[in-house]
This record gives C-alpha cells, sequence and structure tokens, in this order.
C-alpha cells in the first residue's frame, strides 16, 4: 500500500495555515478560496493545532458567537494527531475514522512538511484498488 509520502507528492507543495490569534473569519476566508476544509495553526514553525470548517460549525455558528470576535486559538483543535511520510495509508484511514477526524498533519523531523485529508486517502484507497483488479484482469485473461 502507498505512503503518506506518496500522497503529498501528487499534491503539490501547498501548505496552507493561519496564526492562533487570527480571527475565525479570516480562517473561513482562506479555507474557502483555497478549497480546503482545514488549515494548520501555526506560530513560528511550531504546529499549534488544526481548525476545520466543522470546527467553525460547532464552535462559532451553533453557539451563536462571532466570527469576527472570535480567534482562531478558541476553536481549533490542539494537539492535533500527526503522521510521518512513512506511515502507510491504512493506517491512516484507521486513525482517521477510530479518532473521528478528518485531516492529519505530516510531520517529518519535527517540521511540517504538509497535511492529508480523509478525501486523499480514500482516493489513493480507491485508485490501488482500481490497480489491483487491472492486474488481475490482465492475469486472468492471459
Amino acid at each position: 500500500m502507498r505512503q503518506v509520502r506518496h500522497l503529498l507528492e501528487g499534491k503539490g507543495g501547498s501548505i496552507y495555515t493561519i496564526a492562533p490569534d487570527a480571527p475565525v473569519l479570516e480562517a473561513i476566508k482562506l479555507m474557502a478560496e483555497h478549497r480546503i476544509g482545514a488549515l494548520l495553526v501555526m506560530r513560528g514553525g511550531q504546529l499549534l493545532g488544526v481548525v476545520s470548517e466543522r470546527d467553525y460549525a460547532r464552535k462559532v455558528i451553533l453557539q451563536g458567537r462571532s466570527s469576527a470576535q472570535t480567534a482562531v486559538a478558541d476553536i481549533m483543535r490542539n494537539d492535533p494527531l500527526t503522521v510521518g511520510p512513512q506511515t502507510d495509508v491504512l493506517d491512516c484511514m484507521r486513525l482517521c475514522t477510530d479518532s473521528r477526524v478528518r485531516h492529519l498533519p505530516v510531520l517529518e523531523g519535527g517540521k511540517v512538511v504538509g497535511i492529508i485529508s480523509i478525501g486523499d486517502l480514500v482516493k489513493a484507497v480507491i485508485d490501488a484498488q482500481a490497480e489491483q483488479i487491472e492486474h488481475l484482469e490482465r492475469y486472468i485473461t492471459g
């Protein structure tokens, strides 16, 4: 099975971040602009957390808070689960499923090198299955 590093190679090198003291409204605008569902919350190269559309919906909208007045730090997920580039895609799928998270920051040597989503993982599994089916069909038909 493929590893996280293979997924990152296919995604390009973009890592979208936001400061913890930024207003949530800024985070939502960035997510919309880049068509992503989460941002890494960082200060000076250090990963502090992850903020997602789900956090926004549950911790701002449903609680009647102001997007412009609420800081990202107030709604982000602290101490996020992380994986390394060598982590197997299926292990990441289990981690996301068991922990009920949709985004995993990727760290190498303590430095953020990317982020993968459950969508990235599902696509990788589907692609691997399609490859396997094609290989088996070729084997059967000779």
